[in-house]
C-alpha cells in the first residue's frame, strides 16, 4: 500500500506541498503516497504541481496518488560539493559559483568572474583564527577615542600633528584600496581570508576618520600631500599579484607602519593622539600578522617564490629611484613631535630618536622577512631597498 499523507483542509496554494515534499524524500523513483484532503481545488492543484515537478498524478474515483517520478534525482545526478564546510578546497571551480562552501551544487549556475581560486596563492592557516580576534576587537571611532580631551599642545606642535595626520590619512586610503580590490577577486571557497580582508577594509575606514578627526581638531585644514608620496602609493595599487600585494603593503609597508605608530604614540603630545595611534596600531598588527603568515605560507609552498618578492622590491626601488621619498615637512614633524619644543637641546633629540625609529622599522622589516624564509644577509639588503616614505 502506499503511504498516506492528509493535507485536511491546506492546499497546495497555502504550503500543502511542503507536506507532500517531505513525504516523498528518501523515496525512490516510482514509489506511491496517497495524497488526502478537504481543499476544493487539491486535484487540480495536484495535477499543475506533479507536471512541474515530473511526478506522475493517478486518480481512482476520489483517491488520488503521486507516482514519485525521476526529476528530482536526474537533477542531481553528478553534483558535487563545493569542499567541505570545514576546509576549503585546494582548487575552487569558478563553476561553483557563489555557493556555500560545502553545499551539494546543481550544476547550471553561472561561473564566478575572480582570478584567485587556489588555496595556496591566497591561505594561511592562522586566518581564521585572525578573523576572529578582528571581529572580537572592532571599536567605534566616536568612543573609542577621547575626543573630549583638552588640547594645549603649541600651536607649532599642532601644526607637525596636522601634516602627520595628513600623511597618514593618504597612506591608508592605500591600504584600504588594495585589500578592498583583491577582496572582489577571491574565490568565496576561502571565505576566512575574504572576511579577513573584508574587516581590513573597514579597520581602514575607521583609521581614515580618526586620523581626519585629530587633524582637524584645531584646524580648518589639512597639511601637504607631497608627489613622492603618492607616487609611491601608486606602486602598490599598480600591482596586480595576490601575494605580492599583499607582502609589499602588508609585510612591508604596514609593518614599517607599526613602527611609525609606536613612536607616535610614544611622543603624543596630546591624549588624542595618544589614542588614535594606539587604536590604529591594534589593527595593523593583525594586518601584518595575516601578511607575513600568507607570504610564509606561499613560500614554503614554492620556495622559488622568494625570489619573485625580491624582484618585486627591487622593481619598485627602480621606479622610485627618481622620487624625493618621505615628504621633508613629514621628517620634520616628525622630529617635531619627539621634540616636543623648538628648543635646540629638545630639537636634537627629536632628531636623534627619528633616526632611531628608522632604524627600528628596518629591524622590523628584517624580522619579518627572515620569518617569510630570507636569509639574514638578504633580508638586510631587501630591508635598505624599502621606499623611504615608510609605506
Amino acid at each position: 500500500m502506499p503511504l498516506v499523507t492528509d493535507l485536511d483542509d491546506l492546499g497546495l496554494d497555502t504550503g500543502g506541498q511542503l507536506l507532500i515534499e517531505r513525504a516523498l524524500a528518501g523515496l525512490a523513483a516510482g514509489a506511491r503516497v496517497e495524497i488526502r484532503g478537504t481543499h476544493p481545488a487539491l486535484a487540480l492543484h495536484l495535477g499543475a504541481w506533479c507536471r512541474s515537478q515530473g511526478h506522475r498524478l493517478e486518480r481512482d474515483g476520489n483517491a488520488l496518488t503521486i507516482v514519485k517520478g525521476t526529476a528530482d534525482a536526474d537533477r542531481w545526478t553528478g553534483a558535487e560539493r563545493a569542499g567541505t564546510a570545514q576546509r576549503p578546497a585546494a582548487h575552487a571551480d569558478r563553476n561553483w559559483g557563489l555557493a556555500a562552501r560545502g553545499a551539494l551544487i546543481e550544476a547550471g549556475g553561472p561561473p564566478l568572474s575572480v582570478e584567485w581560486v587556489d588555496r595556496d596563492l591566497v591561505w594561511a592557516d592562522v586566518a581564521p583564527q585572525l578573523y576572529a580576534n578582528a571581529a572580537a576587537s572592532q571599536w567605534d571611532p566616536a568612543t573609542a577615542v577621547g575626543w573630549q580631551a583638552e588640547l594645549s599642545t603649541p600651536a607649532e606642535i599642532e601644526d607637525a600633528v596636522v601634516q602627520v595626520m595628513t600623511f597618514l590619512i593618504e597612506n591608508e586610503q592605500a591600504a584600504l584600496v588594495i585589500p578592498a580590490r583583491l577582496l572582489t577577486q577571491l574565490h568565496p571557497q576561502f571565505r576566512e581570508v575574504m572576511q579577513l580582508l573584508a574587516a581590513q577594509v573597514a579597520d581602514e575606514a575607521r583609521h581614515i576618520e580618526i586620523f581626519t578627526r585629530r587633524a582637524l581638531l584645531r584646524r580648518d585644514h589639512l597639511g601637504v600631500s607631497g608627489a613622492g608620496g603618492r607616487a609611491s602609493l601608486q606602486t602598490l595599487l599598480d600591482e596586480r599579484d595576490f601575494t605580492l600585494a599583499s607582502f609589499l603593503l602588508s609585510v612591508l609597508g604596514e609593518g614599517t607602519f607599526l613602527d611609525l605608530l609606536r613612536f607616535l604614540n610614544e611622543h603624543a603630545p596630546d591624549p588624542v593622539t595618544a589614542d588614535v595611534t594606539r587604536l590604529a596600531g591594534r589593527d595593523e598588527a593583525r594586518h601584518v600578522a595575516f601578511g607575513v603568515a600568507h607570504t610564509a605560507h606561499v613560500a614554503r609552498v614554492d620556495p622559488q617564490f622568494l625570489s619573485r618578492l625580491r624582484f618585486a622590491v627591487e622593481t619598485r626601488h627602480a621606479a622610485l629611484a627618481d622620487t624625493a621619498g618621505l615628504n621633508q615637512r613629514v621628517f620634520g614633524s616628525l622630529v617635531v613631535i619627539a621634540a616636543g619644543s623648538f628648543a635646540p637641546a629638545a630639537i636634537k633629540r627629536g632628531w636623534q630618536a627619528v633616526q632611531r625609529l628608522q632604524q627600528d622599522m628596518d629591524e622590523g622589516r628584517r624580522r619579518r622577512l627572515a620569518a617569510i624564509g630570507f636569509p639574514d644577509d638578504e633580508a638586510a639588503e631587501i630591508s635598505a631597498l624599502h621606499t623611504r616614505n615608510f609605506m
